[in-house]
């Protein structure tokens, strides 16, 4: 029988002890029972136990056994001896679900927390070039592609020879042959995860990692096996030494990296470890899939952006892939718009051999078809105004970062992270606390934030926090006294 982490099953536990009527056991009675009606534990998986979920959900283990107890006399829970408590679900798909990484939209659909201080998502406002761009379509754009059916799998070619001829102004060989559009990187890596992952295959992940990308990993069964991140706040060292270790007693199906602007930590790699991981990788013949979704956020500061150098390009200009050195039958690299511009423009792509374009194509066909003409057409002309959209976001992110950082050290002081090199978060380190209990504290206070624990294949991190600024810095400040005062109380025994 399958165990649920109480990690996972705190997240999973969204707003339930300011929703719902009745005592506090009732309520979270009432949230269990819900995730196994819809299936988000499957059945049969086995609880955590009392003391153990108590403490990460820091309510009494009274209110725990107690809810454990009403789910009991209702059926939904049953006892099992050596082995604990079982829920149990009629119906319900034995399937990996999501561990609601997309909570801080809930109360849009009406599910939500009113008047929540959300820090639970790092996604930008979207610029007014994408309005432009939308305002100048005419039918002229059309053209030709009304006489067909309007589905193109792959993309339609002028996107794709767009995003090709972007590789190619940093210096990498690329066709439009090796390029496939998708609804955003999200869909990119989903997509990667059912083409190149089968159940228990070894995938090895950087800890911490995009959590979007360990969801997909996981649902599709695969063994993450996690690697210290480089020059991250947080890391363990030389993740590309720790491949080659374990790849000497076991070859890995394939490597997922974010060596540009990473999620969470917003470090990028510098060029000695870039060099590392394309020597390690190139030696072992790994394949490498380089997710650089976030990489047009760079900052900057006035340097190079960690890609290096003598023809890889100035923070300035399109980031040259890591994997650009590699074989491109062994590697992919997911790219988007969406991060840069808007998350509503659902333009994402991924770019590899012809071979791989043609598998993910067969499956992206399977799920949607294809993507929608008219963003692409907005994609098209949004690419002609990358330079622009770069040095906007590069100037109103330094200013939110820089006011974030100024507020944390007036507020709060003892609490640890260092600069990132770009994105639009805090990776904070928050001394002698468990955020997991923090973060259910808080949004019982009506604050949302996400544990550090959510970006880790193992459940790591558990003292970091990810703070995100790109909206200014008024929600943190409003969220920080809370945040404080949670920390005390989810100080760790």
């Amino acid at each position: 029988m399958a165990r649920i982490a109480s990690t996972r099953l705190s997240r999973l536990l969204t707003g339930w002890s300011s929703e719902g009527a009745g005592p506090l056991p009732r309520r979270l009675a009432d949230a269990l029972r819900e995730l196994a009606e819809r299936g988000d534990v499957p059945a049969g998986s086995v609880l955590p136990s009392q003391r153990e979920l108590a403490l990460v959900l820091a309510v009494s283990r009274s209110t725990v056994t107690s809810a454990y107890g009403l789910l009991e006399a209702e059926g939904w829970l049953e006892s099992v001896r050596g082995s604990g408590s079982r829920l149990r679900a009629s119906g319900a798909l034995d399937r990996y679900v999501a561990e609601g990484r997309l909570v801080s939209f809930d109360a849009r659909t009406g599910t939500g927390t009113a008047g929540i201080a959300d820090l639970s998502s790092g996604a930008l406002p979207g610029l007014g070039a994408v309005g432009e761009a939308v305002g100048a379509l005419t039918s002229g754009d059309l053209g030709g592609l009304l006489v067909a059916d309007g589905y193109h799998p792959y993309g339609i070619p002028a996107l794709r020879e767009g995003i090709a001829a972007y590789y190619r102004t940093a210096g990498v060989p690329t066709e439009a042959g090796q390029i496939l559009v998708t609804a955003g990187s999200q869909q990119a890596v989903w997509l990667v995860a059912q083409a190149l992952v089968e159940p228990g295959d070894t995938v090895v992940v950087e800890d911490p990692t995009y959590r979007g990308a360990l969801e997909a990993l996981r649902a599709r069964g695969a063994r993450l096996v996690p690697v210290g991140t480089d020059g991250a706040d947080g890391g363990d060292g030389s993740g590309a030494a720790a491949v080659r270790r374990l790849s000497a007693h076991g070859r890995p199906r394939l490597v997922y990296l974010q060596p540009t602007v990473h999620n969470p930590t917003g470090r990028t790699l510098d060029d000695a470890a870039r060099r590392e991981w394309r020597r390690v990788l190139g030696d072992l013949e790994l394949f490498t899939v380089e997710d650089t979704a976030c990489a047009e956020l760079a900052l900057g500061d006035g340097e190079k952006d960690g890609s290096g150098s003598g023809g890889e390009g100035d923070v300035g200009g399109a980031p040259e892939p890591l994997v650009a050195g590699l074989p491109m039958a062994s590697t992919v690299t997911v790219g988007t718009l969406s991060k840069l511009f808007w998350g509503g423009l659902r333009v994402g792509w991924v770019r590899s051999s012809p071979q791989v374009v043609a598998r993910l194509a067969k499956i992206k066909t399977s799920v949607d078809l294809s993507c929608s003409v008219m963003d692409q057409l907005v994609a098209v002309r949004l690419l002609d105004r990358l330079p622009e959209a770069r040095a906007r976001r590069r100037a109103e992110l330094r200013v939110q970062r820089d006011a974030a950082e100024a507020l944390l050290r007036s507020g709060a002081p003892h609490w640890e992270w260092t600069r990132p090199a770009g994105g639009a978060a805090l990776w904070v380190r928050v001394p002698g606390a468990d955020t997991e209990t923090l973060a259910q504290l808080a949004r019982r206070r009506g604050v949302s934030v996400v544990p550090g624990s959510a970006f880790s294949p193992v459940d790591g991190f558990r003292d970091r926090l990810r703070l995100p600024y790109a909206h200014g810095t008024a929600a943190l400040e409003a969220a920080l006294p809370t945040l404080l005062e949670c920390a005390e109380h989810a100080a760790a025994g």
